[in-house]
């Protein structure tokens, strides 16, 4: 653990300047989480007087970032409204996410919808160097097949698994990245591509990517199961990304289900990751195939080669009605359920959202079994059941979170831009 000194957070105020900004990022988010709205609406929205709307407004026109409709709507029998929209061509966003296993690249327009992405093999056993020369050529090759030129390109936004230094822009103890420790990525990706880099937590991407064109889309508290490598978690919480005070909140994976459970390499017993992690999976199953042979359609496979039984085959295996398949993930799911259920005791969000590349082909057994939790479980359950849902961007969940970063930097109304020194 660092034990650095570092200087204490103090509260201060905030310049006119800032004020304008924030005020320009609250109207932008009303017209991005909008299909059309007006500067009457938006002021009513937002509490803003009509002058200082429409000032904002005549400068995003400007800039070309908001367009005005052609077509207007009436409201009751006052005069037609003209509507705003954003001007989706008008900038791009890339993104990079980063684990052990590959590297996926996203190129998104203005209202987060993906316009390229790719992926490649993470180089085994590779350097930092080399790294981020694949990064870079990655990022050039989704560029290019976008046909988004660099002018047009915000910045790049990298997602890793944590923990990260923020201040310093370094992974940090990585448990599937041990040889990246400590190491300048963020400075380094700048300096490889020519592009300001915005680095977070792979799940807080995610989570941002869901807020920006996804479930999350207007939903004032919701928490995020990021399910990678590992399982992390992202939070958004009364429409602010939650940090915390190492600005590495959301550590699902490392919430304890059974205290008595196996040790984790965090240190903590019983963690979620030792249970519903893919290495956890995988693992169960090839136990049960070992001890139950001819049980599953995956037992020839694992007789013939083990190791082709992977997160990918027992997942594909699962959907398809496995028996041995299905108790595995039901079991994990299960877990992730007891931990879900706690965040909404903790928290009391209005929605779970479930994604990454590591349910794919099975969201809906998890989603089935965590909603059950919800329904039963959380004590505001008395008041209403937190909704659950799978994320529509799927295994894309991370590279378009990555690339959201940037939306969410240059764009989102963030309260802590706004009172920082």
């Amino acid at each position: 653990m660092d034990q650095r000194e570092r200087a204490p957070v103090q509260q201060s105020g905030t310049n006119l300047p800032k004020v304008g900004r924030y005020n320009q990022a609250v109207v932008l988010d009303q017209i991005q989480r909008s299909d059309g709205i007006s500067r009457v609406e938006i002021a009513a929205h937002t509490g803003l007087t009509p002058q200082t709307v429409s000032g904002i407004v005549r400068r995003l026109i400007n800039q070309g970032i908001v367009r005005e409709e052609g077509s207007s709507r009436a409201s009751g029998s006052g005069k037609p409204r003209t509507g705003l929209r954003v001007n989706a061509a008008a900038r791009s966003a890339v993104g990079l996410h980063f684990d052990a296993a590959q590297l996926a690249c996203a190129v998104l327009d203005l209202l987060g919808r993906p316009l390229v992405i790719r992926r490649r093999p993470t180089p085994p056993g590779s350097d930092a160097t080399q790294v981020v020369a694949a990064m870079a050529e990655l990022t050039d090759a989704a560029l290019t097949e976008a046909d988004v030129p660099r002018d047009r390109v915000l910045g790049l936004g990298l997602a890793t698994p944590g923990p990260l230094d923020q201040e310093l822009g370094m992974v940090a103890a990585p448990p599937s990245l041990a040889h990246l420790d400590r190491i300048p990525l963020q400075h380094m990706l700048a300096e490889a591509t020519g592009m300001p880099v915005t680095l977070d937590n792979d799940a807080t991407a995610a989570a941002i990517g869901e807020r920006w064109s996804g479930a999350g889309r207007g939903v004032a508290n919701f928490a995020y199961f990021f399910f990678g490598t590992g399982i992390g978690g992202g939070l958004i919480l009364n429409h602010q990304v939650y940090r915390g005070g190492s600005l590495n909140a959301g550590e699902f994976g490392h919430l304890s289900v059974r205290p008595d459970g196996p040790e984790c390499y965090c240190g903590n017993r019983g963690c979620l990751e030792m249970f519903a992690s893919p290495s956890a999976i995988v693992g169960q199953t090839r136990r049960r195939l070992a001890g139950q042979p001819g049980s599953s359609s995956l037992s020839q496979t694992f007789a013939e080669d083990p190791a082709s039984v992977d997160h990918a085959a027992i997942r594909r295996a699962a959907a398809a009605g496995d028996p041995v398949a299905v108790a595995v993930i039901d079991e994990a799911a299960a877990q992730v359920a007891t931990v879900a259920s706690s965040v909404a005791n903790l928290l009391d969000v209005d929605l779970i959202v479930l994604g990454g590349h590591g349910i794919g082909h099975v969201e809906s057994r998890y989603v089935d079994v965590v909603a059950s939790a919800l329904a039963t479980r959380p004590v505001s359950r008395h008041i209403r059941v937190v909704d659950i849902t799978a994320s529509p961007h799927g295994a894309d969940a991370a590279p378009v979170g990555s690339a959201a970063l940037v939306l969410h930097s240059a764009y989102s109304p963030q309260l802590s831009a706004l009172l920082a020194d």
